[in-house]
């Protein structure tokens, strides 16, 4: 199923309504190099601020498919491109109070997770909008804690691109024993 043009722009507007409407807060976009064979590319054309969520040296092959964190600014060349793949499950979006090098040490982190039979390490690949979508629902209060860290939302597209997914970070609720 493919995603009528108007319905992904209009899409696309919204996100970037979301991203830049609070001058509090920096945005940033989560890149899968795996789903985005031109990031690289772009991300060394355009000049974003970013890092690989992998660390030390890659291989060429493993940096094509390595995720990525970038810095988004408003009306950018590199912002416009990135939100253009609106459908493609290229990423996923975030809003923090950080700069990018504390996010990427809070994403780092989420990079791995360990089989519960087994305790083999595997790759979370929580950057893709389709993984993103079903494993934060699930989360509890504390599982949500540690997954947002310093991130006050997330934003997701839903599968084939017909939603914009928002998740915000939720607050613990205060209990008033006075009453």
């Amino acid at each position: 199923m493919s995603i009528q043009p108007q319905i992904a722009e209009a899409l696309r507007q919204k996100l970037i309504r979301l991203l830049f409407q609070n001058p509090s807060l920096q945005a940033y976009a989560v890149l899968d190099g795996a789903s985005n064979p031109a990031l690289l590319d772009h991300l060394y054309d355009d000049q974003p601020e970013f890092a690989c969520l992998y660390r030390g040296e890659l291989e060429p092959d493993i940096a094509e498919c390595a995720p990525y964190l970038a810095k988004l600014e408003a009306d950018t060349p590199f912002t416009q491109w990135v939100t253009s793949g609106w459908g493609n499950h290229w990423g996923i979006f975030a809003l923090a109070e950080c700069d990018l090098r504390t996010l990427r040490q809070h994403l780092r982190k989420l990079n791995m997770v360990y089989d519960p039979e087994s305790h083999k390490p595997l790759l979370f690949r929580y950057y893709d909008p389709r993984v993103l979508s079903v494993f934060l629902p699930t989360c509890d209060e504390q599982q949500l804690a540690e997954f947002f860290g310093p991130v006050q939302a997330y934003f997701a597209e839903a599968e084939g691109g017909t939603d914009l997914i928002p998740f915000y970070r939720r607050e613990p609720e205060v209990v008033d024993n006075n009453d």
